[in-house]
Formats: C-alpha cells, structure tokens, sequence
C-alpha cells in the first residue's frame, strides 16, 4: 500500500509510504490517497486528519520526477492531464476538505510536498523538516498550487524567493513565515498532531466544518462576499442541536455534549 492507515481514536493518520523514494508523489499514491480521503469524508466517526510521510528522512521530497518525465516527453497536453490536473486536484481536495487535516511534517517537504503541506488546515513540523521549491531547477514553476498558495500564505516577495531561488528553508523560518503552526522535536511530532486533533474534536464537527469552509472560501473573495459566506455558515451552524446545546451549556455553566462527535 501506498497510503498506510493508522486509528487513533476520533482520529486518523494517512502515511504517504514510499520511503525508499522519499515519499515521491507518484501517480498512483496520488489517487491511492485521493481514494482514501474519499472514503474517510464519509466516515462519521472519524473528526480530523493527520497527513505525513513514512520514515525520518521526508514528508515528500516532491513529484516523481521519472513518472512524470515520459509525460513531458510526450507533449505539453499530456503533462498537463496526467501531472498538472492530478496534482493541483489533490491540493484542491485537502484545502477544501470537510474535516481538518493537520500536516505533521517529519523530514523535507519539497515542490509537490510542501504545496500539499500548504493545502492542509494546519500544519505541525519537526525540527529537521526543511521547506523548498526546487522546481524552477527543472525549467518549469510549481505546478500543484505553489505559485497561488505561497504568496497567500507568506506574501509575494517571500513565496517570489523561494519560487525563485529554489532554496530550502528550515522548520524554524517556515514558523517564522507562518507556513506551519508549531515546530516540535521529531519524537514529539505525531502525539502533538494527535493532541491538536482531540483538541478540535471536543467541539461541534458541523461548526468545525462551517469554520473550515468559511475561511477556505473566504480567502479569494472580498471582504463582503466573505461575510456573506461567513453569515451563510453560521446560519448552517446555528441550525444544528449543537448549536442550541452549545448556547444552553454556556448560560447553564456546564460542559457542553455535542451530538456531532
């Protein structure tokens, strides 16, 4: 298997499992894990996701560069349907995924990788990880959401430099930058994604869910189109027994105990 599936309670962690290739996207661990997120959306009983990569070494050293290369060789169409369209699906899937998925980020996480990191709700790394967009050195730009996520993620001059130079940069600048939300030691690394994750699931899973649309899909849009989508999830939420159960616990000094769990 490419993608390994591990429980942890409410909670799952995907592996990306090609060790021996540092986790290289590969067109089939891209629709292995495709499929997989496709089935645990389903999943009631599961409340976030954990996404990482098999090993110490890599999160996801990026594309398979040899798969993809016969593509390219083939024509630009053939690159553009086989790699561009898979990728920039995949990201567009973890972005706009109903349930969070924390990116525990345990070695480099390069072109394809770091564009996958930088789709996912959250993102935790360990001390080691390291952060590049190497693409350029091949004579092509980022092609899986780099070139529109980095810029909204960091600004244009600094997603521009690592577009640019393809230099890598450390867990500690990547904080810095606020590419990830917390740097960890690497044995500490999925306990802490795992703690996060029971931290979001103590609370309502379609306010969590309306939380996660609403900032996704208020990012690309003006402010008042945003608070409209803002307005229009709240009146998802609101509609919910969550919601009066949330309110009623909060005058009546309790602990609140949502349905949606």
């Amino acid at each position: 298997m490419l993608i390994e599936t591990g429980r942890h309670g409410q909670q799952v962690v995907l592996t990306l499992n090609r060790p021996d290739k540092l986790n290289a996207l590969s067109y089939e661990l891209i629709d292995e894990l495709m499929d997989r997120l496709n089935a645990l959306e389903r999943d009631d009983s599961v409340r976030c996701l954990v996404l990482t990569g098999q090993g110490e070494k890599a999160f996801s050293a990026g594309a398979d560069i040899a798969g993809f290369a016969p593509d390219v060789a083939a024509s630009p169409e053939a690159a553009w349907r086989n790699f561009v369209m898979r990728g920039q699906a995949l990201t567009r899937r973890l972005e706009n995924y109903p349930k969070p998925i924390i990116a525990a980020v345990n070695g480099i996480a390069f072109g394809g990788g770091c564009e996958i990191m930088e789709a996912c709700s959250l993102a935790i790394a360990a001390g080691h990880a390291r952060f590049a967009k190497p693409e350029i050195r091949l004579g092509f730009p980022p092609p899986f959401g780099g070139t529109q996520r980095l810029p909204r993620h960091i600004g244009r001059k600094r997603a521009n430099e690592m577009i640019l130079t393809g230099d890598a940069i450390s867990a500690e600048e990547a904080l810095l930058l606020g590419l990830v939300n917390h740097v960890v030691p690497a044995h500490e690394l999925l306990p802490a994604c795992l703690q996060m994750a029971d931290r979001i699931a103590e609370s309502s899973a379609v306010a969590v869910t309306a939380s996660l649309r609403a900032v996704t899909r208020g990012l690309n849009v003006s402010i008042d189109e945003g608070l409209a989508i803002e307005a229009a999830q709240f009146m998802i939420a609101v509609a919910s027994q969550d919601a009066r159960e949330g309110t009623a616990a909060f005058v009546e000094k309790r602990r609140p105990v949502f349905c949606h769990h």
